[in-house]
């Protein structure tokens, strides 16, 4: 897992590079989560925790 501060706009950027970027994200209380395939289709998962109190 990679922790980011703005997954709406990393993932944009990766898919403009041609990344392959599924379109599923998942928002919960925990935080952010989206995915990207790296060259041999291996999923990473980037993570944009909740605003902080």
């Amino acid at each position: 897992m990679k922790r980011v501060a703005d997954l709406a706009a990393l993932l944009q950027a990766l898919r403009a590079e041609g990344c392959q970027v599924p379109e599923k994200t998942d928002d919960s209380e925990y935080g952010k989560f989206g995915w990207v395939l790296d060259p041999e289709g291996n999923k990473i998962e980037l993570w944009e925790p909740p605003p902080g109190p």
